[in-house]
């Protein structure tokens, strides 16, 4: 997609928006601006974790943001989450990105430094999370109801993976997001607004953390009942033997038809087997009740 460079001027400083960045673009910025080459790649990687990096002149911030859909199936952090990359100090603001954040629209005018418009932008990437962990923390109790009421039926394990994977992933980025806002400095006028990203992402994390734990649970208690549900046809299937064995052996006896197998001249030997069996099935029955088989 085509580079997009967009300049604004605020009050005390300048931000510049680099959108869908290509490597000849950025190394005009690095050279216009003095920027490290390095870290310039590091904006450029796609799968780039949070970091935090001081310099003489700027500060480097790299910072994710949910953006993946309620029903994408996640299995890393590329499907997950989206990054951005700032550049700045009191004069400047470069941020760097290749989706189309919506909290970049209507952005107002009234930021006294760049240190409030980076934190700004940072309390709505970290929002971005919010909308993911209610879905997440709605669905555990879902697949918790279907559970104990017995409606397994309607309970996909696969889906138990990715909800398990997507819950995984989030907490990781933010406990490393959380580490990195910790590395921020700010001018005293924005501390309070940087304080309250804290405990928001504190809040997101223990809200993830109890997502993670009941996932687990669910998933072992899905897998308990269905290894009860195999032991008991496996019970039915043994008790139903142990009543058919003893009398599938008579019978096998009596149908081998050798010429001198007395019973076989007897008028009532018929009878005599019927009611052999019948003693030694309810005689079964009486030993599986005592042992409260059942």
């Amino acid at each position: 997609m085509e580079t997009k460079i967009l300049e604004r001027q605020f009050q005390n400083f300048v931000w510049i928006d680099i959108i869908h960045p290509n490597k000849a673009h950025l190394d005009t910025i690095a050279n216009d601006y003095n920027l490290d080459l390095f870290q310039i790649r590091d904006s450029l990687e796609i799968g780039h974790l949070p970091k935090f990096e001081k310099n003489d002149t700027y500060n480097f911030l790299i910072l994710r943001a949910f953006t993946a859909d309620s029903t994408d199936r996640i299995t890393n952090i590329n499907e997950l989450s989206n990054k951005i990359a700032f550049f700045y100090n009191d004069n400047r603001i470069i941020t760097i990105h290749r989706t189309n954040f919506p909290f970049f629209e209507n952005i107002p005018d009234s930021f006294p430094s760049s240190d409030n418009f980076l934190v700004f932008i940072i309390h709505k990437m970290v929002n971005t999370f919010n909308e993911p962990s209610i879905n997440l923390s709605n669905k555990i109790d879902s697949i918790e109801k279907f559970i104990f009421l017995k409606e397994n039926s309607k309970i996909s394990l696969e889906d138990l993976y990715y909800q398990k994977s997507q819950t995984r992933i989030s907490k990781k980025v933010l406990q490393i997001t959380q580490n990195v806002i910790g590395q921020i400095d700010v001018d005293d006028f924005t501390k309070t607004a940087l304080q309250d990203i804290k405990d928001q992402l504190l809040s997101l994390i223990l809200v993830y953390d109890e997502v993670l734990e009941d996932t687990n649970s669910l998933l072992n208690t899905y897998m308990s009942i269905n290894a009860n549900k195999s032991n008991n046809v496996m019970k039915l299937l043994t008790v139903f033997s142990a009543f058919f064995l003893p009398l599938t052996f008579i019978v096998g006896i009596y149908g081998m038809n050798f010429d001198h197998m007395p019973e076989l001249k007897w008028d009532l030997g018929y009878y005599f087997a019927l009611g052999l069996m019948i003693v030694i099935s309810i005689i079964i029955f009486l030993w599986f009740k005592r042992r409260k088989i059942i």
